[in-house]
């Protein structure tokens, strides 16, 4: 009860982020202009990494607290943490300031890189407590500050659109305005740390050592797996122009919006196995694969009267819309990484190997791009290669894992690729519904293969609830 009970606060706070991402995704374009969207999603971008700056600091807090219980915390030393990262941030935010004044000439990135340097310190405190409340299963406190920020996002960008605004500046001011109101939400929930007398206050170097270096490599990992795409993304701004580079970005935005509810079981997920026996870890990982791979592939039938809408929908951006057929299947990969195999990397703390196999994936990502951008300026296979780089790094993975867990995995693998060059082969090629209706008849297929064990992991699923997993 209490696994499905927090899985109802995040799936309410992922419901709110999906209406928000979506009106943002499909509301934005079509009332500004491509430019202006295209520095919206530069902002975007580049923010996405301020999440590194904390050097694994509040990775390893999430990794060395996963488990513990809120009230049992040495709250003195939380305290001393969250002052000591807030101080910290801080410089890094005003070397920030100085060098986008300094070196940068253009005054729309000089606006963007001052930005970024205030999300850093909003960004990384926040996150800090939020990982607090994860590792700690407060999952309703986490929810709570998710909405909040969402909401005041959402709200604040459409009062300046419905009064006629249209630069992307006042855009980027509505995103940091809702996490300054999520970061007090946070700091109520955590009062307890947060609120306490100054004299409790003291540098304690050796906690933040030990939480930096049980963090560090899950950030480089973190990083890495970001990188993938990144890369990708950075030789299309560089090589075309920030047009092309906003077209592409709302095409990657609408095939990760699924992303949103499969990260909320994620977040559930890793404190619930860190208290789980070592013995039902093989189980509930057999019995997560076959529920989200039916469900990922089921998903993608919506491809082609998605794309018709947007197309209708966003008249500007109809070319880069068929993309779409070879970005959807991301769905695929990058959920079984962020729900599966980076969770039980995790929860198995294999971080150095989760970080080899992310180290391996960007290697080939910054190889590959270099090919595609500098020797060949080809924009369709420069797209098409953010596809098949997090394939091969969500089967590498897998491949290490189940060496670990000792499963077989040759099957499933082999046809969850055919299943996807049959649906890119048929975006790509067919541009009409018979392409749906030949994809549906080989998911069918796939489900009449898959039957039996959709019936084991069922048997399997009631059984660990029974047993309260």
């Amino acid at each position: 009860m209490f696994f499905f009970k927090n899985f109802s606060h995040t799936l309410i706070s992922n419901l709110i982020s999906l209406v928000v991402s979506t009106l943002v995704v499909l509301v934005i374009p079509k009332l500004i202009g491509v430019e202006e969207y295209g520095y919206w999603q530069l902002y975007l971008f580049y923010s996405a990494y301020v999440g590194f700056l904390h050097f694994g600091w509040n990775d390893g807090i999430y990794l060395r607290y996963g488990g513990e219980r809120y009230k049992d915390l040495d709250k003195g030393k939380f305290f001393s943490q969250f002052y000591m990262m807030v101080i910290f941030q801080l410089a890094l935010a005003l070397i920030g300031f100085l060098v986008s004044d300094n070196f940068i000439d253009d005054t729309n990135r000089i606006f963007i890189y001052k930005m970024i340097a205030i999300n850093l310190v909003l960004f990384n405190v926040r996150s800090m407590l939020l990982f607090i409340l994860q590792a700690t299963n407060r999952i309703k406190e986490y929810a709570r500050i998710t909405i909040f920020d969402r909401v005041i996002y959402i709200g604040f960008i459409l009062l300046f659109l419905l009064v006629g605004v249209r630069e992307f500046k006042l855009l980027v001011i509505a995103d940091l305005f809702g996490k300054v109101i999520s970061l007090i939400v946070a700091i109520v929930s955590c009062k307890e740390i947060i609120f306490m007398k100054v004299n409790v206050f003291y540098i304690d170097v050796r906690e933040t050592f030990l939480n930096i270096n049980a963090g560090i490599k899950l950030m480089f990992a973190n990083i890495a797996s970001m990188l993938i795409i990144g890369v990708i993304r950075f030789g299309i701004e560089r090589t075309w122009d920030v047009e092309t580079f906003g077209k592409i970005s709302l095409t990657l935005s609408i095939s990760n919006l699924m992303m949103i509810f499969i990260n909320s079981i994620g977040i559930i997920i890793y404190p619930a196995l860190r208290r789980t026996e070592n013995g039902k870890l093989v189980k509930i990982y057999c019995v997560l694969r076959d529920v989200l791979m039916v469900l990922s592939f089921g998903i993608l039938i919506l491809y082609y009267p998605l794309k018709q809408i947007l197309t209708a929908w966003l008249p500007n951006y109809s070319e880069s819309l068929i993309y779409m057929s070879i970005l959807f299947p991301m769905l695929i990969y990058e959920g079984k990484t962020a729900l599966l195999l980076n969770t039980y990397f995790k929860t198995l703390r294999k971080e150095k190997l989760m970080l080899q196999v992310n180290l391996t994936s960007l290697v080939a990502s910054i190889l590959l791009t270099l090919l595609a951008t500098e020797l060949f300026g080809n924009l369709n296979f420069t797209v098409t290669l953010i596809l098949v780089i997090l394939a091969f790094r969500a089967i590498f993975a897998e491949y290490m894992l189940s060496k670990i867990i000792n499963i077989s995995i040759k099957r499933d693998v082999t046809m969850e690729l055919l299943m996807t060059i049959v649906f890119v082969t048929l975006g790509w090629f067919l541009n009409s519904w018979l392409s749906t209706i030949i994809y549906i008849i080989a998911y069918i297929f796939f489900i009449v293969i898959k039957l039996e064990d959709i019936r084991d992991s069922i048997s399997v699923f009631k059984s660990l609830l029974r047993n309260e997993m």
